[in-house]
């Protein structure tokens, strides 16, 4: 239950990301691959699966193989468990809670952080304390989140932070960089 071996592949999203990587349109991709552009919107959102011959054709017009577009695919899974593991020791660690390309990743951070590394995503993300406590600067400011605490960044906030109390945990959430959801916001 859960496991990516049982699940049948989406290829959407790893089309979608080739098709970013190389900087084009739906519209170049439907030109190249004498596929239409709506047929090529809902392969991208999985909501059409496209044939061998279809895929090929998308292939080739992203100037990659059928096979290197399957093996970067999804699957197609609803719900997946990631179980925690017994902590093997008091050093800091990070562990993602969900596998795969999604809209989202989410990470725990166990332990101390380096408090000189600053961050700046593209995208939103969430803080949230699961045990301990932690000092984060944004922005400018100082914040103290202690357990059950959570702090929300939009996208493009310079941060860092760093645990005060030993065996902190935090949880973090944000929305995959390779979705376009920052737009300009008006200051």
């Amino acid at each position: 239950m859960g496991d990516h071996k049982e699940q049948p592949l989406r290829v959407g999203a790893a089309v979608r990301r080739r098709r970013r990587a190389l900087s084009l349109t739906l519209a170049v991709v439907a030109e190249r691959s004498g596929l239409s552009v709506p047929f090529l919107s809902q392969v991208e959102n999985d909501r059409a699966r496209p044939s061998r011959s279809s895929l090929e054709k998308v292939a080739d017009a992203l100037r990659t193989t059928a096979v290197e577009l399957l093996a970067a695919a999804d699957p197609a899974c609803s719900v997946d468990v990631v179980r925690a593991e017994e902590p093997e020791s008091a050093q800091p660690r990070m562990r993602s809670l969900v596998r795969g390309h999604h809209q989202l990743h989410a990470s725990e951070f166990t332990g101390d952080h380096d408090a000189g590394r600053e961050f700046q995503h593209r995208n939103d993300e969430l803080m949230y304390v699961a045990d301990g406590a932690v000092e984060i600067e944004a922005e400018g400011r100082a914040y103290r989140l202690v357990r059950g605490d959570t702090m929300y960044l939009t996208g493009g906030v310079r941060h860092r932070w760093r645990a005060t109390v030993p065996d902190t945990r935090v949880v973090v959430v944000a929305v995959a960089e390779h979705i376009e959801a920052v737009q300009d916001r008006q200051r």
